[in-house]
Protein backbone atom coordinates (compact mmCIF):
# COMPACT_ATOMS: atom_id res chain seq x y z
CA UNK A 1 0.00 0.00 0.00
CA UNK A 2 1.58 3.27 -0.68
CA UNK A 3 2.01 5.86 2.13
CA UNK A 4 0.06 8.79 1.77
CA UNK A 5 0.92 12.63 0.16
CA UNK A 6 -1.32 15.21 1.73
CA UNK A 7 -0.98 18.55 -1.04
CA UNK A 8 -2.08 21.46 -0.99
CA UNK A 9 -3.52 23.59 -4.56
CA UNK A 10 -2.30 27.14 -3.83
CA UNK A 11 -3.55 29.60 -6.56
CA UNK A 12 -2.55 32.16 -4.31
CA UNK A 13 -5.75 34.03 -4.30
CA UNK A 14 -7.79 34.68 -1.11
CA UNK A 15 -9.54 31.56 -0.79
CA UNK A 16 -6.40 28.97 -1.45
CA UNK A 17 -4.28 31.27 1.12
CA UNK A 18 -7.09 30.75 3.92
CA UNK A 19 -7.41 27.36 3.27
CA UNK A 20 -3.56 26.74 3.47
CA UNK A 21 -3.63 29.11 6.33
CA UNK A 22 -6.45 27.33 8.71
CA UNK A 23 -4.98 23.87 7.48
CA UNK A 24 -1.59 24.22 9.54
CA UNK A 25 -2.99 25.89 12.30
CA UNK A 26 -5.08 23.15 12.71
CA UNK A 27 -2.14 20.92 12.10
CA UNK A 28 -3.57 19.23 9.66
CA UNK A 29 -1.37 16.89 7.27
CA UNK A 30 0.54 19.22 4.90
CA UNK A 31 3.07 17.64 2.83
CA UNK A 32 3.59 20.26 -0.26
CA UNK A 33 2.52 23.25 -1.28
CA UNK A 34 2.30 23.40 -4.93
CA UNK A 35 1.90 26.69 -6.95
CA UNK A 36 1.69 26.94 -10.61
CA UNK A 37 2.89 30.05 -12.12
CA UNK A 38 1.41 31.10 -15.48
CA UNK A 39 4.41 34.24 -15.14
CA UNK A 40 1.03 36.71 -15.45
CA UNK A 41 0.10 37.28 -11.98
CA UNK A 42 0.16 40.82 -10.76
CA UNK A 43 3.08 41.78 -9.16
CA UNK A 44 1.89 41.93 -6.04
CA UNK A 45 1.09 38.20 -5.85
CA UNK A 46 4.63 37.26 -6.00
CA UNK A 47 5.18 39.51 -3.27
CA UNK A 48 2.28 37.75 -1.26
CA UNK A 49 3.79 34.29 -1.72
CA UNK A 50 6.61 35.22 -0.60
CA UNK A 51 5.36 36.77 2.21
CA UNK A 52 3.17 33.42 3.07
CA UNK A 53 6.31 31.64 2.65
CA UNK A 54 7.94 33.74 5.75
CA UNK A 55 5.06 33.30 7.40
CA UNK A 56 4.28 29.80 7.70
CA UNK A 57 7.91 28.71 7.60
CA UNK A 58 7.57 26.29 4.40
CA UNK A 59 8.90 26.16 1.33
CA UNK A 60 6.23 26.84 -1.75
CA UNK A 61 6.99 24.44 -4.89
CA UNK A 62 6.83 26.24 -8.06
CA UNK A 63 5.85 24.96 -11.58
CA UNK A 64 5.71 26.18 -14.53
CA UNK A 65 5.04 25.12 -18.25
CA UNK A 66 7.79 24.05 -21.03
CA UNK A 67 7.23 27.45 -22.29
CA UNK A 68 6.11 31.02 -21.53
CA UNK A 69 3.15 32.58 -22.06
CA UNK A 70 4.06 34.71 -25.02
CA UNK A 71 5.58 31.62 -26.99
CA UNK A 72 2.77 29.79 -26.53
CA UNK A 73 0.31 33.23 -27.22
CA UNK A 74 2.53 34.13 -30.58
CA UNK A 75 4.68 31.23 -31.85
CA UNK A 76 3.33 27.68 -30.94
CA UNK A 77 0.88 27.03 -33.52
CA UNK A 78 -1.21 23.62 -33.11
CA UNK A 79 -3.22 21.74 -35.93
CA UNK A 80 -5.91 24.12 -36.92
CA UNK A 81 -9.44 22.74 -36.98
CA UNK A 82 -10.94 25.39 -38.76
CA UNK A 83 -8.22 25.90 -42.09
CA UNK A 84 -9.45 29.86 -42.48
CA UNK A 85 -7.02 29.55 -39.22
CA UNK A 86 -4.01 28.20 -40.77
CA UNK A 87 -2.39 31.22 -41.58
CA UNK A 88 -2.18 32.42 -38.47
CA UNK A 89 0.61 31.78 -35.92
CA UNK A 90 0.44 31.29 -32.52
CA UNK A 91 -2.87 30.61 -30.02
CA UNK A 92 -3.67 34.24 -29.85
CA UNK A 93 -6.44 35.10 -27.23
CA UNK A 94 -8.10 32.83 -24.76
CA UNK A 95 -12.31 32.40 -25.58
CA UNK A 96 -14.89 31.44 -23.56
CA UNK A 97 -15.07 27.97 -25.65
CA UNK A 98 -10.95 28.20 -25.75
CA UNK A 99 -9.28 28.77 -22.81
CA UNK A 100 -6.03 27.83 -23.83
CA UNK A 101 -4.39 29.14 -21.25
CA UNK A 102 -5.60 28.01 -18.15
CA UNK A 103 -4.77 24.47 -19.73
CA UNK A 104 -1.23 24.48 -20.93
CA UNK A 105 0.41 27.00 -18.45
CA UNK A 106 -1.75 25.90 -15.52
CA UNK A 107 -3.58 22.80 -15.36
CA UNK A 108 -1.76 20.05 -17.44
CA UNK A 109 1.56 21.18 -15.48
CA UNK A 110 0.04 20.34 -12.09
CA UNK A 111 -1.67 17.00 -13.14
CA UNK A 112 1.66 15.88 -14.66
CA UNK A 113 3.27 16.86 -11.60
CA UNK A 114 0.48 14.74 -9.72
CA UNK A 115 0.85 11.91 -12.03
CA UNK A 116 4.57 11.45 -11.45
CA UNK A 117 3.51 11.90 -7.54
CA UNK A 118 1.19 9.18 -7.55
CA UNK A 119 2.88 6.62 -9.06
CA UNK A 120 5.08 6.84 -4.94
CA UNK A 121 1.96 7.40 -3.27
CA UNK A 122 -1.76 8.35 -2.52
CA UNK A 123 -2.04 11.05 -2.92
CA UNK A 124 -4.89 13.60 -1.78
CA UNK A 125 -4.78 17.03 -2.74
CA UNK A 126 -6.72 19.82 -1.03
CA UNK A 127 -8.57 22.54 -3.18
CA UNK A 128 -9.20 25.86 -2.04
CA UNK A 129 -13.40 26.26 -3.16
CA UNK A 130 -15.61 27.97 -0.83
CA UNK A 131 -18.39 27.02 0.63
CA UNK A 132 -20.65 29.51 -1.55
CA UNK A 133 -19.75 27.92 -4.91
CA UNK A 134 -21.07 24.03 -4.27
CA UNK A 135 -21.30 23.73 -8.20
CA UNK A 136 -17.67 23.51 -8.56
CA UNK A 137 -17.12 20.77 -5.66
CA UNK A 138 -15.91 17.33 -7.55
CA UNK A 139 -13.93 14.32 -6.14
CA UNK A 140 -11.36 16.10 -4.19
CA UNK A 141 -10.90 17.36 -0.72
CA UNK A 142 -12.21 20.94 -0.20
CA UNK A 143 -11.53 21.89 3.02
CA UNK A 144 -13.44 25.70 3.22
CA UNK A 145 -16.74 23.98 2.07
CA UNK A 146 -16.26 21.47 5.12
CA UNK A 147 -15.45 24.56 7.67
CA UNK A 148 -18.21 26.60 5.85
CA UNK A 149 -16.15 29.20 4.71
CA UNK A 150 -17.44 31.65 1.95
CA UNK A 151 -15.33 33.85 -0.25
CA UNK A 152 -16.13 36.18 1.95
CA UNK A 153 -14.68 34.52 5.17
CA UNK A 154 -11.92 33.84 3.39
CA UNK A 155 -10.71 37.56 2.23
CA UNK A 156 -11.53 38.56 5.91
CA UNK A 157 -9.47 35.01 7.82
CA UNK A 158 -6.72 36.42 5.67
CA UNK A 159 -6.66 40.09 6.58
CA UNK A 160 -6.76 39.32 9.73
CA UNK A 161 -3.34 37.87 9.82
CA UNK A 162 -1.99 40.64 7.50
CA UNK A 163 -2.45 39.75 4.11
CA UNK A 164 -3.53 42.27 1.97
CA UNK A 165 -2.43 41.14 -1.41
CA UNK A 166 -1.19 44.98 -1.65
CA UNK A 167 -4.96 46.02 -2.27
CA UNK A 168 -5.50 43.85 -4.69
CA UNK A 169 -8.86 42.89 -3.42
CA UNK A 170 -10.14 46.36 -2.86
CA UNK A 171 -9.84 47.05 -6.53
CA UNK A 172 -10.69 43.71 -8.13
CA UNK A 173 -13.13 41.22 -7.41
CA UNK A 174 -11.35 38.28 -8.31
CA UNK A 175 -7.42 38.63 -9.04
CA UNK A 176 -5.87 36.11 -11.51
CA UNK A 177 -3.75 36.83 -14.37
CA UNK A 178 -3.83 40.26 -15.39
CA UNK A 179 -3.91 40.12 -19.05
CA UNK A 180 -7.09 37.96 -18.95
CA UNK A 181 -9.39 39.49 -22.23
CA UNK A 182 -12.75 36.72 -20.31
CA UNK A 183 -12.49 39.92 -17.38
CA UNK A 184 -15.73 42.10 -17.51
CA UNK A 185 -15.38 45.46 -18.63
CA UNK A 186 -15.20 46.76 -15.28
CA UNK A 187 -12.35 45.08 -14.32
CA UNK A 188 -10.39 45.85 -17.49
CA UNK A 189 -11.53 49.71 -16.82
CA UNK A 190 -9.68 49.27 -13.41
CA UNK A 191 -6.99 47.86 -14.89
CA UNK A 192 -6.17 50.71 -17.68
CA UNK A 193 -6.84 52.95 -14.68
CA UNK A 194 -4.53 51.27 -12.14
CA UNK A 195 -1.72 49.47 -13.86
CA UNK A 196 -0.62 51.63 -16.98
CA UNK A 197 2.41 49.58 -17.26
CA UNK A 198 0.49 46.26 -17.68
CA UNK A 199 -2.08 47.56 -20.22
CA UNK A 200 0.90 48.87 -22.14
CA UNK A 201 2.15 45.01 -22.39
CA UNK A 202 -1.40 44.12 -22.93
CA UNK A 203 -1.03 46.42 -25.95
CA UNK A 204 1.76 45.35 -27.58
CA UNK A 205 0.78 41.48 -27.47
CA UNK A 206 -2.16 42.83 -28.69
CA UNK A 207 -0.75 44.80 -31.63
CA UNK A 208 1.34 41.39 -32.41
CA UNK A 209 -1.26 39.04 -32.97
CA UNK A 210 -4.44 38.15 -35.00
CA UNK A 211 -7.15 38.09 -33.03
CA UNK A 212 -8.51 40.86 -31.39
CA UNK A 213 -8.36 41.13 -27.43
CA UNK A 214 -11.90 40.80 -27.17
CA UNK A 215 -14.78 40.76 -29.60
CA UNK A 216 -15.37 44.05 -31.27
CA UNK A 217 -12.27 45.73 -29.05
CA UNK A 218 -8.85 45.73 -29.71
CA UNK A 219 -6.93 46.65 -26.37
CA UNK A 220 -5.97 50.31 -27.96
CA UNK A 221 -10.22 50.27 -28.61
CA UNK A 222 -10.81 50.03 -24.92
CA UNK A 223 -7.68 52.47 -23.96
CA UNK A 224 -9.49 54.68 -25.94
CA UNK A 225 -13.16 54.18 -24.76
CA UNK A 226 -12.27 54.21 -21.30
CA UNK A 227 -10.50 57.29 -21.50
CA UNK A 228 -13.09 58.66 -23.57
CA UNK A 229 -15.94 57.92 -20.44
CA UNK A 230 -13.75 59.52 -18.04
CA UNK A 231 -14.05 62.82 -20.48
CA UNK A 232 -17.79 62.48 -21.29
CA UNK A 233 -19.18 61.69 -17.53
CA UNK A 234 -16.77 65.14 -16.38
CA UNK A 235 -18.80 66.97 -18.85
CA UNK A 236 -21.40 66.07 -17.21
CA UNK A 237 -22.96 63.42 -19.92
CA UNK A 238 -24.86 60.02 -19.39
CA UNK A 239 -22.72 56.95 -20.51
CA UNK A 240 -25.85 54.77 -20.73
CA UNK A 241 -27.03 57.36 -23.79
CA UNK A 242 -27.53 56.78 -27.29
CA UNK A 243 -25.69 59.57 -27.87
CA UNK A 244 -22.58 57.94 -26.12
CA UNK A 245 -22.08 55.44 -27.79
CA UNK A 246 -22.69 57.18 -31.16
CA UNK A 247 -19.77 59.58 -29.87
CA UNK A 248 -17.39 56.57 -28.55
CA UNK A 249 -18.02 54.47 -31.75
CA UNK A 250 -16.73 57.54 -33.79
CA UNK A 251 -13.85 58.29 -31.29
CA UNK A 252 -12.53 54.40 -31.28
CA UNK A 253 -12.98 54.72 -35.60
CA UNK A 254 -10.69 57.86 -35.50
CA UNK A 255 -7.82 56.51 -33.27
CA UNK A 256 -7.97 53.23 -35.59
CA UNK A 257 -7.60 55.28 -38.44
CA UNK A 258 -4.22 56.99 -36.78
CA UNK A 259 -2.78 54.16 -35.35
CA UNK A 260 -3.23 51.71 -38.40
CA UNK A 261 -0.29 52.63 -40.29
CA UNK A 262 2.04 51.44 -37.58
CA UNK A 263 0.51 48.75 -36.50
CA UNK A 264 0.47 46.95 -40.01
CA UNK A 265 4.26 48.07 -39.77
CA UNK A 266 4.70 45.98 -36.84
CA UNK A 267 2.52 42.92 -37.80
CA UNK A 268 4.12 42.72 -41.38
CA UNK A 269 8.09 42.90 -39.23
CA UNK A 270 6.46 40.08 -36.49
CA UNK A 271 5.35 37.75 -40.14
CA UNK A 272 9.20 38.45 -42.00
CA UNK A 273 10.45 37.46 -38.52
CA UNK A 274 8.62 34.39 -38.65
Amino acid sequence: MKPEKYVVSLSGGKDSTAMLLRLLEEKRPVDLILFCDTGLEFPQMYEHLARLEAYIGRPITRLKAEHDFEYYFLHYTPKRKNPVLAQYSGMSWAGPRNRWCTGILKTRVVDAYLKELRKSYTVIEYVGIAADEPKRLKDKTYPLAEWGMTEKDCLNYCYERGFDWGGLYEIFHRVSCWCCPLQSLDELRKLHRRFPDLWQQLETWDDATWRTFIKGYSARDLAVRFDFEERWQKAGGNLRSRAFYAAMREEIQRRRTEVKPCLTSRREMLSRER
